[in-house]
């Protein structure tokens, strides 16, 4: 019996996808298992799998295609047959690939022209009309080139002997898959969630001075994001109330800390989560994060392992920002904000230094936490940030 081939919902969030390529050809074998396409979800690139075993009898949509959620894209039958009550669904739908047009003898006859008056308003923009006024100008002599023969500036300005100003085209780019989930994502975000905003400035001579030393004696270093999510999950640890979530009824505690860290890519933002960063040390975290952060960019993430954080850090240092806010992203309560490490003059007892400093800015739901439990937060991650050897648990010393 002939199996239908729909474009599968990888993801919550995921109302659409692309299909990217496919894997196998009409009238290729296929069994059960089998990759046949290559699926652009808004988050990643995955793997469609057929369930069921015979022949790829038709395919229903192009490479690079965009089709909604639960849309026929394919049949799978027998070599010898019958696939059209498999195909039914489409048609009925609208006319897909190799179905027949109605034929010219059905379509309806065209609507009879309105009669033309006479002597029809003249269409002229308030501009034109205002220029034309001040130039002295007849715009019965002038011939319209806007919409509907409409009379506009640069008409004008041509019967006037003037040079138009030049007019450049806008363009349009078409949305790909992961903006349209950041657009659905941020308006259900930003919308109804009450955000409050703490900001501190962090002393990171210590830090980058640890940093400088893991640089020189080792193969490989943790990056400043890995210590500013271990600090975070320090801190989390010993302010659990700020790992939570906001339910209607109730505020959720969660039992594990689950770091999602901001991941910019070409066309758009993901957020890998590093999970149950609470009982994994600094290296641990580091080497989590890099294999992440790889398969991120090369849209390879299964979706597992980009939901589910209890809490974020988004670092735009690298960038030069000095400070920024985050959008809080549910379920989450709070999410932190990175900016670049500067180096600035400070004043201690009345003598001035070189410091080097960092802005950090914590989102809350003010549905969940007040403005007391995120300064705590904040002055434990400075504290760990600012004797960095906190970071380091005794395996790794």
């Amino acid at each position: 019996m002939a199996s239908r081939v729909v474009m599968p919902k990888l993801t919550d969030t995921m109302e659409e996808g692309v299909v990217l390529k496919w894997k196998k050809d009409e009238g290729d074998a296929v069994a059960t298992g089998d990759v046949l396409a290559e699926i652009e979800t808004d988050k990643a690139v995955m793997d469609l799998e057929a369930f069921a075993s015979g022949v790829l009898r038709r395919i229903l949509v192009k490479e690079g295609e965009t089709v909604k959620a639960g849309a026929l894209i394919g049949v799978i039958g027998e070599a010898d047959e019958d696939i059209g009550a498999a195909l039914t669904e489409t048609f009925m739908a609208g006319p897909a690939p190799g179905a027949v047009a109605p034929s010219a003898a059905a379509a309806p006859p065209p609507p009879r022209a309105a009669p033309v008056s006479a002597a029809p308003a003249l269409k002229v923009s308030p501009r034109a009309r205002a220029l034309a006024d001040d130039r002295g100008i007849d715009l019965t002599a002038i011939t319209g080139s806007g919409p509907g023969g409409r009379i506009v500036e640069r008409d004008v300005r041509r019967a006037a002997g003037e040079g138009t100003p030049r007019v450049v085209q806008a363009r349009d780019i078409p949305l790909s898959q992961m903006r349209k989930a950041i657009a659905r994502a941020t308006i259900q975000s930003k919308a109804p969630v009450p955000h409050f905003y703490l900001t501190t400035e962090i002393d990171m001579n210590e830090a980058e001075r640890m940093r400088a030393h893991w640089k020189a004696s080792r193969r490989s270093a943790p990056s400043l994001t890995d210590m500013i999510v271990k600090a975070a999950a320090i801190a989390l640890t010993r302010h659990p109330e700020i790992n939570v979530s906001y339910v209607g009824d109730a505020i959720r505690q969660h039992a594990t800390i689950d770091i999602g860290i901001a991941v910019g890519l070409d066309d758009g933002l993901i957020t890998p989560v590093l999970r149950d960063c609470g009982h994994q040390t600094l290296e641990q975290i580091s080497t989590a994060a890099h294999g992440l952060i790889e398969r991120a960019r090369t849209k390879r993430l299964q979706p597992h392992e980009y939901t589910g954080a209890t809490f974020s850090v988004s670092n735009l240092g690298m960038f030069d920002v000095d400070s920024f806010i985050a959008v809080i992203m549910p379920p989450e309560a709070a999410a932190l904000a990175v900016g670049r490490v500067r180096e600035v003059p400070v004043v201690e007892a009345n003598r001035m230094r070189k410091a080097r400093r960092m802005t950090v800015t914590l989102s809350c739901d003010h549905r969940a936490l007040d403005g007391v439990q995120g300064a705590k937060f904040l002055a434990t991650l400075k504290n760990v940030l600012e004797h960095p050897l906190a970071l380091i648990l005794p395996e790794e010393a």
